[in-house]
């Protein structure tokens, strides 16, 4: 097994497809594309030619002035190393990549909802049973017995801390570079080792790291918006799912499929 196939069929939970050769222009997601901003603005008085002209430079005025713009929802509150943050967005695009279906892992917000989520209870597993004994499984790749996420003595933000550490230590070991400056084969690469289970962690599998991993991922493409993932409900559109809608009604005695733009939480509920 060499390859990673995930984007965009999350019903299964095997990632890896059958042995067959790379390809480097395969799920390459398409850069500087951006967002444009703006409206066409209209006038007979000068002529079609001058108008369409104006609409380009308003346009292109209001997509840069949108690039520069910050946005102060997006902070690091767990990651205080930037290294770490940059291994994680970098592991995310490659579980989650962009491509013809839309955005992938960065664009859909996904390495800040995941830090969100670690800077909160769930990070420190504040709401489990923490004490011993705690219970081991026996894996299969022969690395003996090794707890999994959710019975290891780590929490979660300590899992997150080893397992990204980890995948620098590896990508630094066999390319020379930091996992998020390795090319796409060799991210891969470290990734399907993770979850073949072939890298040593202390108290957990690192196959059991890349499953915790891969579901925050997925929770952050397809949560509401209110926790800091699926941006702008792009992940919702992309599956055409309508979101939180707060009532039905309108719709639930027609016979035809009605297509229901998607709705967040933070739509209908008070501020």
């Amino acid at each position: 097994m060499i390859t990673i196939k995930i984007k965009k069929d999350e019903s299964s939970n095997d990632i890896t497809g059958e042995k067959q050769d790379f390809d480097p222009d395969r799920r390459r997601f398409l850069k500087n594309t951006g967002m444009v901003a703006g409206g066409v603005i209209g006038g007979s008085l000068l002529g079609g030619l001058l108008t369409n002209q104006f609409s380009k430079d308003h346009q292109t005025q209001n997509q840069s002035a949108k690039e520069k713009a910050v946005n102060y929802q997006q902070a690091r509150q767990f990651f205080h190393r930037l290294d770490d943050f940059v291994v994680l967005e970098a592991a995310v695009e490659r579980i989650y990549p962009k491509d013809d279906h839309g955005p992938g892992a960065i664009e859909l917000g996904v390495p800040y909802f995941i830090d969100s989520q670690l800077s909160g209870r769930w990070g420190i597993n504040g709401d489990d049973y923490r004490n011993a004994p705690f219970k081991t499984t026996k894996h299969k790749k022969g690395l003996g017995s090794t707890a999994q996420a959710d019975q290891s003595m780590l929490d979660r933000g300590q899992i997150f801390l080893q397992g990204l550490r980890k995948m620098n230590q590896e990508s630094q070991k066999r390319f020379k570079t930091s996992y998020d400056k390795a090319d796409e084969k060799q991210q891969i690469e470290i990734l399907q080792d993770f979850e073949d289970g072939k890298i040593p962690m202390n108290g957990i599998n690192s196959q059991d790291f890349f499953a915790l991993l891969r579901q925050s991922t997925l929770e952050g493409a397809y949560s509401d918006p209110l926790y800091g993932g699926n941006k702008n409900m792009m992940g919702w559109e992309m599956k055409d799912f309508p979101g939180s809608q707060p009532s039905y009604t309108n719709i639930i005695s027609k016979e035809e499929f009605v297509k229901i733009k998607p709705m967040s939480l933070t739509q209908y509920q008070g501020h």
